[in-house]
């Protein structure tokens, strides 16, 4: 959808339309969030020759196609004796079909009065418009949405979002040793640190505080256009998307019309290219060039930059991966060392120099009753020699070490989520109100309308008196029952089915075993256990992805019913 929607904009799908897209055709107001969705007109076809196209109704137009392209009309019907309109002619184009646009089908008649009654409540709460023409049969439009200054001050007052403010204090740092060693270690990683611009001065910090309108003087605003990042930009207009309702079939904002496919998808744009060398350096860019891509891997993670363009949640969840991250390099080193240690003393491991020996000619039990012969122990060599590689006594340290190295993680995060959550105002932030899901606030709905004996045949009034009236409407203990029953009882089978696999996975290595050990083929004798493993391991795999792809189906249904 995404890729249509840049195409469409470079192809000129949109009149006058900015060449990035990401502005409206006055390329002043910017674009924050896009609806798309499809659109399909009824055809008629006329072969030519063949009777004749019936006059156009008045939202009907008369096209040419001819290998899936169009082209308005460029000639009247001419007249026949009998009045009638005759065919008409498109003389050296053989073989084309006149095709007439008509009116929706009532399935697209019902989404097209969906989307016009929603668009016109978002006009309502006060954002701006702009759509694609459907000049085609079908297609994929696009409504672009741009939130003005004053749906922004207002939600950002709603929402509670911390600005900055002029009020700027300064941030002093304790002075002593682990200033020096921080200032030592800056400088040796300062070619690991990303090329991106940072702030004037970082040890002043501006004082944030909740957006009011009354108090707007106390905030540091330079421009009203960039005020407001996009990743808050967007936000504010997701909770219009969110919170605006629409009449028909009672949806409950967004994601009701994209779960009744009135609308594909609801996003907002990324700032602009990433590619591209003359094109004017933007976030995104820089982003790209710094840290998405693997010719930098190796250096720290523009952290301030992801959360400006990405938001706190995302910012934190990046803070917490490169942290993990970093702890993994010692942990690594150290496991590589014990590998290396195994490596080095496996010729010195008396348990494995037992095994190897060949003059130690310890005989094994057979490993089935009839047809399985006595073996030596000394055919498991090569397994015991391997085994020492990972269990050897460095393993211990290795054990003690990773436990540690827990601990200090978790610690390490505390820390870094404390100094993020101060730098970042995320101090004393409540946590966000968790909305309803759409698809639960239907079902209250239905539950309601149903309990007042309210038909669809009711005035669309009535309706909306209900659906915003301040009852509210609970599930009961009978209406949660059949999903919680649904449950109980999936859960339990994907337990069974789990220990099932399991089973069946040791009934396969026992039974395989035993029948590779009745063959004849001396080679196939000697690599039972090879054999067994490998194919057993194979198995699980191959179980344990369909089981995912299973439990992922089953856990979007049980969260939808």
């Amino acid at each position: 959808i995404i890729n249509n929607y840049l195409d469409g904009m470079q192809g000129g799908a949109v009149d006058k339309a900015s060449p990035s897209g990401m502005h409206f055709r006055d390329s002043k107001r910017k674009v924050d969030y896009v609806l798309a969705y499809h659109y399909r007109k009824r055809l008629a076809r006329h072969p030519p020759g063949v009777g004749s196209p019936e006059p156009p109704h008045r939202s009907a137009s008369l096209a040419l196609v001819s290998n899936g392209g169009t082209e308005k009309g460029r000639a009247e019907p001419q007249q026949q004796d009998g009045g009638q309109p005759a065919p008409p002619e498109w003389p050296g184009l053989p073989g084309m079909e006149v095709i007439q646009l008509g009116p929706l089908d009532a399935l697209e008649e019902e989404k097209r009065l969906q989307r016009e009654e929603y668009e016109r409540n978002l006009l309502e709460a006060g954002l701006e418009i702009e759509k694609d023409p459907e000049n085609k049969s079908q297609g994929l439009s696009f409504v672009r949405i741009h939130a003005p200054w004053q749906v922004l001050s207002r939600e950002a007052e709603l929402l509670k979002i911390k600005m900055p403010t002029k009020k700027m204090y300064e941030i002093t740092e304790e002075g002593g040793i682990l200033k020096t060693l921080n200032e030592i270690w800056c400088k040796l990683t300062e070619p690991l640190q990303p090329l991106v611009p940072q702030q004037e001065n970082n040890n002043m910090k501006s004082l944030s505080y909740p957006f009011s309108r009354e108090k707007i003087y106390l905030y540091n605003i330079k421009d009203k256009d960039t005020f407001f990042d996009n990743a808050t930009r967007s936000r504010i207009v997701r909770e219009i998307l969110k919170r605006t309702s629409t009449k028909a079939r009672n949806s409950m904002g967004i994601g009701t019309l994209i779960a009744n496919n009135v609308y594909d998808a609801a996003y907002p744009l990324h700032d602009g290219e990433y590619e591209g060398q003359n094109d004017d350096m933007n976030e995104r860019k820089l982003l790209y060039r710094e840290w998405a891509r693997y010719g930098v891997f190796y250096k720290f993670q523009p952290i301030n930059l992801i959360r400006k363009y990405f938001g706190e949640k995302i910012g934190l969840y990046f803070a917490w991966l490169g942290l993990y991250t970093e702890f993994l390099i010692p942990s690594s080193i150290v496991g590589i060392i014990v590998f290396l240690y195994g490596c080095i003393t496996i010729e010195s491991d008396i348990p494995s120099k037992e095994m190897c020996d060949q003059r130690n000619a310890f005989t094994m039990c057979p490993l089935c009753d009839k047809f399985c012969d006595y073996w030596n122990l000394s055919s498991a060599c090569a397994t015991a020699r391997a085994s020492h590689l990972f269990d050897n006594p460095a393993t211990v340290f290795f054990s003690i070490f990773m436990a540690l190295w827990a601990t200090m993680f978790l610690e390490q995060w505390k820390r870094l989520q404390m100094r993020l959550s101060y730098f970042w105002d995320l101090t004393g932030l409540e946590e966000e109100e968790e909305h309803p899901r759409p698809e639960y606030e239907t079902k209250l709905l239905q539950k309601k309308l149903k309990n007042k004996n309210i038909t669809t045949e009711n005035s669309k009034e009535v309706r909306c008196n209900l659906l915003f009236s301040d009852e509210k409407e609970k599930l009961t203990w009978n209406d949660r029952m059949p999903g919680y029953a649904a449950n109980f009882g999936l859960i339990l089978f994907m337990i069974m089915l789990t220990f099932s696999a399991v089973f069946g996975v040791i009934v396969y290595r026992i039974t395989t075993a035993a029948a590779l050990s009745f063959s004849t083929n001396e080679t196939t004798r000697s690599n039972v256990r090879v054999t067994v493993t490998a194919t057993a391991v194979i198995i699980n795999l191959v179980v344990i992805l369909i089981l995912d792809e299973i439990y992922g189906a089953v856990a979007k249904w049980l969260t939808e019913i």
